[in-house]
């Protein structure tokens, strides 16, 4: 597995909702400035689904992020499995600089694991971001 992390500053509530609800999911799920994510859709329990669409701002493409939810343990963890069959396993801990995010994935086999490494760092560096300045 890969991991990244990082810790916002910020309460577990707000944490949690702007990790989860749609409204805020296309706020902050890109890792370059250059892309967006016009939409997002989240059925937040075990078995349920979820879809976003990230997109070059340039409409040269753009891909479905999809996958179902194997585990919900509010303001604590997340699992889910990708529609191509990788894991994800996300931590919420509270800290005393804030709210440490622990993400960790399965590696997919056509881009080098440090690149994929970077690009979800990059989507949670967004998040933080996003968090801390709204």
């Amino acid at each position: 597995m890969i991991t990244v992390q990082n810790t916002v500053n910020a309460s577990i509530n707000k944490v949690w909702d702007f990790w989860t609800l749609p409204e805020h999911i296309t706020k902050w799920s890109f890792a370059s400035p250059d892309w967006h994510t016009p939409y997002a859709e989240n059925d937040l329990q075990k078995g349920g689904k979820f879809k976003s669409t990230m997109a070059a701002k340039d409409g040269s493409m753009s891909f479905d992020f999809e996958g179902e939810y194997t585990l919900v343990q509010p303001k604590e963890n997340i699992e889910y499995i990708m529609a191509d069959g990788r894991k994800v396993e996300i931590t919420f801990k509270e800290t005393e600089n804030g709210i440490e995010i622990i993400e960790s994935f399965d590696p997919e086999t056509q881009n080098p694991e440090e690149m994929q490494r970077g690009g979800w760092q990059a989507i949670l560096d967004n998040f933080k971001s996003y968090v801390e300045n709204n």
